[in-house]
């Protein structure tokens, strides 16, 4: 965790440990020196390499999605997304994507038999259009070794609390019934267990005296933006070093 004292507000405390995870190899970022994010002062990037492909699962509005999106567009990471899918008929993630240029697919959970099922859709889906990493942007499904073992060690996920605490569903709620004073949001490999996996960057967030279910998810939304396109750049970073 940061060794400095958080104020209280939304301020991000970004971490990335060394956590031997061979295929990223992250370094350590100081406070001082945060990771990458959406901002507008993100460094631009000049791509010397052909940009990542990565996937993107969604089931809701797809913010964190579109906060992608706009850093690719605005050239702030060497990343591109070939295709969005989404579960839910009603996802607003697909309009998100329509406004993007992107292609977006509807696979309906309530169609398949099985969560393999979904998830065998999904690797075909992604295999056609030759997605390498794959990023579950709000995706409102368990996983299975289907997907896992079809891109091993390169899905991730985001999730709104600093794991391993408050994993699962509510954890926003989690966090205000157990009374802590510092929660987050998470950036992980994603595994067969929920919400576990290797640790890429998280964000801590205060908990005030006044906060709500609402208030204290939309505080948390600000970071999970940030770190996500901070894990991905540095995902895309390792990626085009390992290709040198």
């Amino acid at each position: 965790m940061t060794t400095n004292p958080l104020s209280m507000n939304s301020t991000a405390s970004l971490i990335s440990p060394e956590i031997g995870f061979p295929e990223l190899a992250l370094a350590k970022r100081s406070e001082g020196n945060p990771a990458p994010t959406g901002g507008s002062s993100t460094k631009r990037i000049a791509p010397a390499h052909p940009p990542l492909k990565l996937g993107v699962l969604a089931s809701g509005s797809g913010s964190n999605f579109e906060v992608i999106a706009r850093a690719i567009q605005n050239q702030e990471l060497n990343v591109q997304i070939p295709v969005l899918i989404y579960n839910n008929p009603e996802a607003k993630a697909a309009a998100r994507a329509e406004k993007y240029g992107i292609p977006s697919i509807l696979l309906n959970h309530r169609d398949c038999k099985s969560r393999e099922e979904l998830d065998t859709k999904i690797v075909k889906t992604f295999q056609e259009y030759d997605v390498e990493w794959i990023v579950m942007a709000g995706w409102m499904r368990i996983v299975t070794k289907v997907l896992l073992d079809a891109f091993p060690d390169k899905v991730i996920n985001i999730h709104p609390s600093l794991l391993p605490s408050f994993p699962g569903i509510r954890a926003v709620e989690q966090a205000l019934a157990a009374k802590v004073k510092i929660t987050g949001c998470t950036v992980h490999i994603a595994r067969l267990e929920v919400d576990s996996g290797p640790i890429l960057m998280q964000a801590a967030v205060p908990v005030l005296p006044d906060d709500t279910a609402e208030t204290l998810h939309a505080r948390i939304q600000v970071q999970e933006h940030k770190i996500m396109v901070g894990a991905i750049a540095l995902i895309a970073e390792s990626h085009q070093k390992h290709c040198d």
